[in-house]
C-alpha cells in the first residue's frame, strides 16, 4: 500500500512549514505530498499566518525536492478557469521533472468564495465535467495542433493548448461520495478515485459503484487506482497518541473510529482492513505539521508492517 502524507495549511501554515514537511515525507520514504485547496480556516482559530495558494506552494515545493510526486486533494474547479488551470499544472509538471498529479473536485466551501470574492455557482457539478474535459483535452493535444471546446459554461477556440507536460500524462484523480454522477465522471476521466473519510463500508461501496461505472464504459475496472484519506494519529503509546489528538483538537475514540488512530499496529491493521476493501493508496491526513516526529514513527513503524 502507499502512504502519502496529506496537508490542510488553510489551517495556519506558511510555505516554510510546508517546505519542512515535504522534505521529510521524501526523506522518510513516503510515496507523495499533497495539500488541500482552500483559502479559509475551517472550525474555530484565526488561521494565521493566512492561507498559501496550492499550485504557488507545489511549484515552490517542485523545486525543492526531488523524488516524491506532488499534487491537491483536491483542486477546487471555483477558483481557475480550465484552461489557466491546465496551463498553471503543466508548468509546475515541468518544473518538478514529471512527478504532478491533479486532483480535480466541484468546490464545496461557500464562505471562503464570500471571503475572498470568488464566484460560487449554483451548477458546479457541470462546470467540473467540462473543467476535466478541457484540461485533459489541451494536454492530449499533439503539439501542431489546436483544442476547440462548446460547452455550456466554456468555450475554447483554437486553442494551441501550450505548454505541454513533462511526463506522458498526469494522473488525474476524482473523489466523492455522491453515488451515481461522481462514479461515472471517475470512470470517464480519472486514473484515481479517492474517497475521503469513509468508514470501510462506505469504502467498499463506493469502490463498487466506481468498478461497475468504469465497466459500463467499456474500461477494465482495475484501470483506476482505489484510494482513501483518512485523518492519522499514531503514538507509541496510549499517552502518546491522547497528546497528538488533544494537540489537533480531537478525541482519541472518535479518531479510532473515523481515522487511523491508535499504536502502529492498531493503524497498520485497520490500514490491512482497507486494503482488503480494495484500496492501495491512503492520504494521511495530517493536522499537527509542526510534529515531524509523527511522520517519522509512521514511517518507521507502521509503513514496514504493510508489506
Amino acid at each position: 500500500m502507499d502512504l502519502r502524507i496529506f496537508t490542510e495549511p488553510q489551517q495556519g501554515a506558511d510555505y516554510d512549514t510546508l517546505l519542512k514537511v515535504a522534505r521529510a515525507t521524501e526523506e522518510l520514504g513516503f510515496d507523495a505530498f499533497f495539500r488541500s485547496d482552500h483559502y479559509l480556516r475551517m472550525g474555530p482559530g484565526d488561521g494565521l499566518p493566512g492561507p498559501t495558494d496550492a499550485w504557488i506552494t507545489l511549484a515552490g515545493l517542485a523545486r525543492e525536492t526531488r523524488r516524491i510526486r506532488l499534487g491537491t486533494l483536491m483542486t477546487a474547479g471555483t477558483f481557475r478557469l480550465p484552461g489557466v488551470l491546465a496551463i498553471q499544472v503543466a508548468q509546475v509538471d515541468q518544473m518538478s521533472g514529471g512527478r504532478i498529479e491533479l486532483g480535480l473536485g466541484a468546490g464545496w466551501f461557500e464562505e471562503e468564495h464570500t471571503a475572498y470574492g470568488i464566484p460560487f455557482p449554483k451548477e458546479k457539478f457541470g462546470r467540473l465535467e467540462e473543467q476535466l474535459a478541457i484540461v485533459t483535452g489541451l494536454w492530449e493535444t499533439e503539439v501542431g495542433k489546436t483544442f476547440s471546446y462548446e460547452g455550456k459554461h466554456y468555450r475554447l477556440a483554437d486553442s494551441p493548448a501550450l505548454p505541454k507536460l513533462a511526463q506522458r500524462k498526469i494522473p488525474v484523480l476524482v473523489g466523492g461520495h455522491g453515488a451515481t454522477r461522481t462514479p461515472r465522471l471517475a470512470a470517464r476521466y480519472a486514473d484515481e478515485f479517492n474517497i475521503p473519510f469513509a468508514s470501510l463500508e462506505d469504502t467498499e461501496r463506493q469502490f463498487g459503484r466506481v468498478r461497475a461505472a468504469a465497466e459500463e464504459a467499456g474500461r477494465p475496472a482495475d484501470d483506476l487506482v482505489y484510494s482513501n484519506a483518512l485523518v492519522v494519529c499514531v503514538g507509541k503509546d496510549d499517552a502518546e497518541v491522547a497528546r497528538r489528538a488533544a494537540a489537533i483538537g480531537r478525541d482519541v475514540e472518535e479518531l479510532k473510529a473515523n481515522g487511523l488512530a491508535g499504536s502502529p499496529a492498531e493503524v497498520a491493521d485497520k490500514l490491512g482492513r482497507y486494503a482488503a476493501v480494495g484500496s492501495s493508496r491512503v492520504y494521511l491526513q495530517v493536522l499537527d505539521l509542526d510534529d515531524l516526529d509523527h511522520l517519522e514513527l509512521i514511517s518507521a513503524q507502521v509503513a514496514p508492517q504493510l508489506g
